[in-house]
């Protein structure tokens, strides 16, 4: 269960019309901090990342399956999201327990600085050019946003 800080923000986020991407950001957030602690560990970042998406969709966030990957990513997803609209049914705690005693025996590494730098260098990588160009644009217009403009330019960065 992800704490109340989490979904507070989670909710925040929501409120403030941001994508569910960006609310479900503060669960995968919760993981890394969770995984630095020593709480328990993970294979890898992206089963880091995939434990947060999963615990966001559990906990109401409506966040889409992936539009590619795995059938089996993608039918947990959507069960996970179906969880998240009916959360009247508990968890099984004998394996929730089961659960965690793997994740504790696996490493703390991909929680580390450099493991999600490189995580995110690979994903940006496999990404389009005009993905990349899009995504600068709305940081500038963000920043343009927060400097009190409401029209964009480029003078005032």
């Amino acid at each position: 269960m992800p704490d109340k800080k989490t979904i507070s923000r989670a909710k925040r986020d929501k409120a403030q019309g941001k994508a569910p991407g960006t609310q479900a950001g503060e669960f995968v957030r919760e993981e890394m901090d969770h995984i630095r602690e020593g709480k328990h560990g993970a294979r890898s970042t992206k089963q880091a990342i995939a434990i947060g998406l999963s615990k966001a969709r559990r906990a109401g966030v409506d966040l889409p399956p992936p539009k590619t990957g795995k059938r089996k990513t993608k039918r947990q997803a959507r069960r996970d999201l179906e969880k998240g609209r009916h959360p009247e049914r508990g968890v099984s705690a004998k394996r929730s327990r089961a659960t965690t005693g793997a994740l504790k025996r696996e490493s703390r590494k991909p929680a580390s600085h450099k493991s999600l730098s490189r995580q995110a260098h690979a994903v940006a990588a496999k990404r389009g050019s005009s993905a990349r160009k899009r995504s600068a644009r709305k940081a500038a217009h963000t920043r343009a946003y927060e400097r009190g403009s409401t029209l964009f330019n480029p003078l005032m960065i």
